[in-house]
């Protein structure tokens, strides 16, 4: 499909003037083609695997959390092993096979290995007859019972009076695995990104976000840190939830920002759900990082219901942990179906989100309060040469990333109260530009530390 202005910018440089990892669409695209086929759930070996490929890549500590353990109001459930399934006629042909696609088998469905019949089997299926060549994606995490997913078409072709059903699937005491990332900083304070790597074959709402976290971490191994970055590949609410048990005296307290990413493949406008407090440092940055993306994307207020933001943000911690998404979940059609492919996440989709979580992260790591050195009156900048050799020309570009006016206003509003963020909102700039001009001036010597 032909690219926008934008997404077509993300792609080869930054465009605000901040630095570019150099993190291309097809490799945010790569990633999700090799573990797309994986079948994940909340426990087992599709989610070991997928966080095996992400350890290949990172410095990722795997927790293993055993099945019954306490977690808040929860406890781990027993870990699901699916090896096979499939519905046939009594005269041997397959009609549904998990082997085909991982959204066929119901998650966490019990063994089955016998003959029933056609009306017995229909109270086990699932399908969308809304969308009637669609496979939907349905659980039953925490219910003694079994089923498949198909095409409703499919379905409707299931005339014969009996059919033969076998799913091979353990589901016993074993453990829950999540992997955790650290990457320390100058500070002690946190910054988290979640995501949840527990959905098969759902490209989007699952693989999308898994990707840009990926990246982004390698990103930030790379550079200097001002803050301590805190990675969390989990299954979704039951992980968020093992790992706020297992941290509430410790990390819990020490976060300063939190992103959960999902639904960032896709070509929808961007939204940013606030955390529950709704006024937290990161629903600024948020807001001031898309109001600079391009027309369309909106800041979407608090619900309790999503994905792990709703978690992070229940009363007793209230942390200050948002949502990044493009299309929200349950807005698109593909939404837990088998159309949420790898056709529909496309890789200048997945650059344009890695553009703007990188934007993100920059405020993150480059805000700051600075004190002007020569707060009396303007400074002369001719001298220092941060101004235009010919006067009269007006506040214009100055070729550093930044314009004229974006310095002037930065050193106007150098008091030590106002950080760079709140010069970018004042200012009406990208926090890249505020934070180029800053740089200038603190290299000429008339800005430093408040």
């Amino acid at each position: 499909m032909p690219l926008d202005r934008a997404e077509a910018a993300s792609q080869e440089v930054r465009g605000d003037g901040g630095p570019s990892s150099g993190v291309t669409g097809e490799a945010l695209h790569a990633h999700c083609r090799a573990l797309y086929a994986v079948c994940r759930s909340i426990t087992g070996p599709g989610l070991r695997a997928t966080l095996a490929y992400v350890a290949e890549r990172l410095p990722l500590a795997v927790r293993e959390v055993p099945s019954g353990t306490p977690a808040l109001d929860w406890a781990v459930p027993r870990e699901w092993t699916p090896r096979s399934a499939w519905i046939r006629s009594l005269d041997g042909e397959t009609v549904v096979d998990f082997a085909r696609h991982s959204l066929h088998l119901l998650q966490y469905s019990k063994a089955v290995d016998r003959v029933v019949s056609n009306e017995e089997l229909q109270r086990h299926l699932h399908s969308l007859p809304e969308q009637p060549d669609l496979i939907p994606y349905r659980t039953a995490y925490y219910s003694d019972t079994w089923g498949f997913c198909l095409p409703h078409r499919l379905r409707e072709s299931l005339t014969d009076a009996a059919y033969r059903v076998r799913i091979d699937a353990d589901l016993a005491p074993g453990a829950l695995s999540y992997g955790e990332c650290v990457l320390p900083g100058e500070s002690a304070d946190e910054v988290l990104i979640s995501v949840h790597c527990c959905h098969p074959s759902l490209a989007n709402d699952n693989l999308s976000g898994l990707s840009l976290a990926l990246e982004l971490a390698r990103a930030l191994e790379g550079r200097k840190r001002r803050l301590t970055w805190r990675f969390l590949f989990i299954p979704g609410t039951i992980g968020s939830v093992a790992w706020l048990a297992a941290n509430r005296d410790g990390a819990v307290g020490r976060i300063r920002h939190g992103l959960v990413l999902s639904c960032l493949g896709d070509g929808g406008a961007f939204h940013y759900k606030a955390s529950r407090r709704g006024n937290a440092s990161i629903d600024r940055i948020a807001a001031h990082v898309l109001r600079h993306e391009g027309a369309g994307n909106q800041l979407l207020p608090f619900i309790p219901y999503g994905y792990d933001e709703r978690q992070y943000c229940s009363p007793g911690f209230d942390l200050p942990v948002g949502c990044l998404m493009r299309s929200p979940n349950g807005t698109f059609p593909e939404y837990h179906t088998s159309a949420d492919d790898l056709d529909f996440v496309r890789p200048e989709h997945l650059a344009r989100s890695y553009a703007a979580l990188e934007r993100i992260a920059d405020v993150i790591e480059g805000d700051a309060l600075l004190r002007s050195t020569a707060p009396y009156g303007e400074p002369q900048l001719g001298r220092r040469g941060l101004y235009a050799a010919i006067g009269g020309t007006g506040p214009g570009e100055t070729g550093r990333g930044f314009d004229q006016m974006t310095l002037l206003w930065v050193l106007n509003l150098a008091d030590g109260r106002h950080t760079l963020l709140d010069m970018a909102e004042r200012a009406g700039q990208p926090f890249a530009a505020v934070r180029a001009a800053a740089d200038a001036a603190i290299a000429a010597g008339l800005l430093v530390p408040a």
